[in-house]
């Protein structure tokens, strides 16, 4: 049933992320765009590409789709209702946003498929290098056309790190690593991609000890999962769940 329900809705999953990064990147390279920066209820910002973005993938999604779609941007849905949803999308139609006011690229669109709690189907595309990485059950990952993970060579162990949110928790996780692992290199990224850095083989873990929600991981989760690795939760080993009571995720560790 999961990869009957992935092969179904991959395309459309991708045409959506596509649209939106495009509607994305047409803003972000507007250089008389000032974003139309918004602060949220939690302070976090919400710019017109935010928006623009949602909108995209809510239309193609909700029109053409038989599930409901959790998006960041979106009503968020009672738990009442929510815990009747077997199967629904996951959507974050600007991961990064704090990256794209920046300006420095590193910034996604992420789309998921769930079912029962499991990611079955995502996507993630980045606007600024039109670089799509996609899985699905039945599928697989891939980065473009190539199949994930990518065959890499290198002699040192590498843990992506948040470039917004390195603290010491993450410090001393990473000094653990130094003890077991004679050259440790540690590579900064923003947004799902870094997820996806750990899918495609380009770095080995990459530990979060901050808070993120649903929808910033669930895609990368999907595509991670279909490249033979998994992403656990850092205080009982267990992988991530979705459409939880609270969408807020725990600590966790992709590798």
């Amino acid at each position: 049933m999961k990869e009957a329900i992935a092969h179904k809705y991959l395309d459309a999953a991708i045409e959506a992320a596509k649209e939106a990064g495009e509607a994305i990147r047409k803003i972000y390279e507007d250089p008389a765009s000032d974003f139309e920066i918004e602060k949220k209820a939690d302070n976090s910002p919400l710019t017109v590409a935010d928006r623009r973005a949602n909108d995209i993938i809510q239309a193609i999604l909700r029109e053409r789709m038989p599930y409901p779609v959790l998006s960041e941007e979106g009503a968020h849905v009672d738990y009442a209702t929510r815990r009747t949803w077997d199967t629904l999308w996951i959507v974050d139609p600007l991961d990064g946003t704090k990256e794209f006011i920046k300006r420095n690229g590193e910034f996604t669109v992420n789309i998921a498929l769930v079912q029962n709690t499991i990611p079955v189907l995502g996507v993630i595309y980045i606007p600024t290098s039109r670089e799509l990485y996609f899985a699905a059950e039945g599928v697989g990952a891939y980065k473009g056309p190539k199949r994930l993970p990518l065959k890499q060579e290198r002699d040192t162990f590498v843990v992506v790190a948040s470039r917004s949110h390195l603290n010491a928790e993450t410090e001393a996780y990473i000094d653990e690593l130094k003890k077991t692992h004679t050259r440790v290199e540690v590579a900064r990224g923003g947004s799902s991609i870094k997820i996806c850095l750990v899918a495609e083989g380009a770095a080995d873990v990459y530990p979060r000890f901050a808070p993120t929600m649903e929808w910033d991981t669930a895609a990368g989760h999907a595509i991670a999962r279909m490249a033979g690795r998994e992403i656990y939760q850092a205080d009982t080993g267990e992988p991530l769940r979705y459409n939880k009571e609270n969408l807020l995720n725990p600590w966790f560790v992709v590798k």
